[in-house]
């Protein structure tokens, strides 16, 4: 085919017996964006690393880089013959400057030759039409820089094969517009483009073509024009997703679960109160910066606040730590899953217990596994989390059944009250749907839940009643069926001293 600069053919990959690839073949044309979408756990990040070098298939499957046939690929040999993954977790070093981050591969003597280093990483960058100071800490600058950073790293590699896994997930809407940018001057540059999102906006503005795994196989792939949303959704999950309504008026109520009043902590947020009644789901919404995760770092143990109160069904509780919090029955699903809710290298049974060792004791007060076990099957069944393998590692699971294995973990303590920080981050529409649902079910059963999101259209789905927060102040609070996008986004901004539009 012309211009294929990569193609993969007929590739497997069994994990104890379950398939996750089943004879997937895909291909990517010199100078394309090709979207690779599907839902959690479908088999996308399996063949990214299968592609990189990280993971071996199984035999039978093919892999042709720049028309040579890849064989015994390594991580190095990866990226010798053109192929460059730019994780969502961006793979860097903090401690080192812009111009050294992209260019230090390229420095092959002793010595280090610092104008030399400038020099490749400025080229790069030109390329890129992009400006940074190359003498910044790649640890000072945003998210957003560090990933173009990233992409001029993958430029000086002269890589054919970029791949970007869900490149927006931390990004403002200026840094994803700038991102945006750099992505047609890649293409101009003849280098292919592999993009990963669950953002179905993103697909459309960016993808040439789309290819849909589902299930570990290839259900479709075609001109990014062949699809609109609700096709692409049909094809994604292989069934129909339906909205879930916000709490009805038999279930509203007058008595307060749980209640913040006048909390401060100097110099992230100040004189917060808020009650949260029963069956409602509170949602917290912001600008990134607002005090929204520190707010409930403080209420979780986490950081010490300054002066404030806490009160659940009407009894003031003092939390000092999250051990604290946790025994009063407090749960907290923080917003990195992977640098703060994960037990790397651990399996998911030992993930989902970690809170609870209690419970799972022995007459002899040794943990038993098979009662960890028996937990981790129930949850496993009750969320849907796949691979139905209690054993597997937790990091070899998509983003999306890692956060139900956390939810599990938070849901087997019994919460009187549960934080969820950005719950749907880095996972797709089917499962951020089952998470929806599962919210809405703990709600109705009586659990205080707290929702903070920067996803505008999540917190006016699920949300009873939404707070804005600003500069670490509450700026407006509204309910929720009355609430817009762009008022939610105008409380917001308007108490940033930005402009709108």
């Amino acid at each position: 085919m012309e211009n294929v600069i990569l193609e993969v053919k007929n590739l497997s990959k069994t994990y104890s017996g379950i398939t996750v690839l089943n004879e997937v073949s895909f291909d990517l044309r010199a100078g394309e964006v090709h979207a690779l979408v599907g839902e959690n756990g479908a088999g996308k990040s399996t063949m990214i690393k299968i592609i990189a070098g990280v993971e071996k298939p199984d035999e039978g499957g093919e892999i042709y880089i720049n028309g040579s046939r890849a064989t015994r690929l390594t991580a190095a040999k990866s990226i010798q013959m053109g192929v460059t993954v730019i994780y969502q977790d961006i793979s860097l070093f903090p401690n080192l400057t812009v111009a050294e981050n992209i260019s230090i591969e390229k420095n092959k003597s002793m010595i280090v030759n610092r104008s030399e280093m400038k020099r490749i990483a400025q080229e790069a960058l030109d390329t890129m039409g992009v400006k940074l100071d190359l003498d910044a800490k790649l640890g000072d600058i945003s998210i957003g820089k560090q990933q173009l950073v990233a992409i001029a790293r993958a430029i000086t590699f002269k890589s054919k094969v970029i791949v970007m896994d869900e490149p927006t997930a931390a990004l403002s809407s200026a840094e994803v517009d700038m991102l945006y940018n750099i992505i047609r001057a890649v293409k101009a540059q003849g280098i292919g483009i592999i993009y990963i999102s669950h953002k179905l906006d993103e697909i459309f503005t960016v993808a040439d073509r789309i290819s849909i795994l589902r299930d570990g196989k290839m259900v479709a792939c075609d001109d990014a024009s062949a699809f609109d949303n609700q096709k692409l959704i049909n094809l994604m999950v292989g069934r129909e997703l339906r909205f879930i309504p916000m709490r009805n008026e038999e279930e509203a109520s007058d008595e307060t679960i749980f209640e913040v009043r006048n909390m401060t902590c100097e110099p992230f947020f100040r004189n917060v109160s808020f009650q949260l009644k029963k069956h409602e789901i509170l949602g917290l919404t912001g600008l990134v910066g607002a005090g929204r995760s520190e707010l409930a770092h403080a209420i979780f143990g986490l950081m010490k606040p300054h002066s404030g109160e806490i009160f659940i069904h009407g009894e003031k509780v003092v939390v000092k730590s999250p051990e604290d919090a946790i025994l009063k029955g407090i749960g907290y699903l923080p917003e990195d899953r992977r640098k703060q809710g994960l037990f790397h290298g651990h399996s998911m049974t030992c993930n989902i217990s970690a809170v609870t060792l209690s419970k799972h004791l022995n007459r002899i007060k040794l943990i038993s596994r098979k009662k960890e076990l028996k937990t981790a099957s129930d949850y496993i069944n009750k969320l849907s989390i796949r691979p139905n393998l209690p054993s597997i590692n937790v990091e070899n699971m998509s983003g999306g059944n890692q956060q139900k294995a956390l939810f599990s973990r938070w849901l087997e303590t019994g919460p009187k009250v549960l934080i969820v920080d950005e719950p749907t981050c880095g996972i797709d529409v089917g499962a951020k749907l089952e998470i929806h649902k599962l919210l809405r079910q703990l709600a109705k059963n009586g659990v205080a839940v707290i929702l903070i999101s920067s996803d505008l259209p999540e917190i006016l789905a699920i949300s009873d009643r939404i707070l804005v927060m600003c500069k670490g102040t509450v700026v407006d609070e509204t309910v929720a069926g009355e609430a817009t996008q762009e008022g939610v986004l105008e409380k917001g901004l308007m108490g940033s001293g930005r402009e709108i539009g």
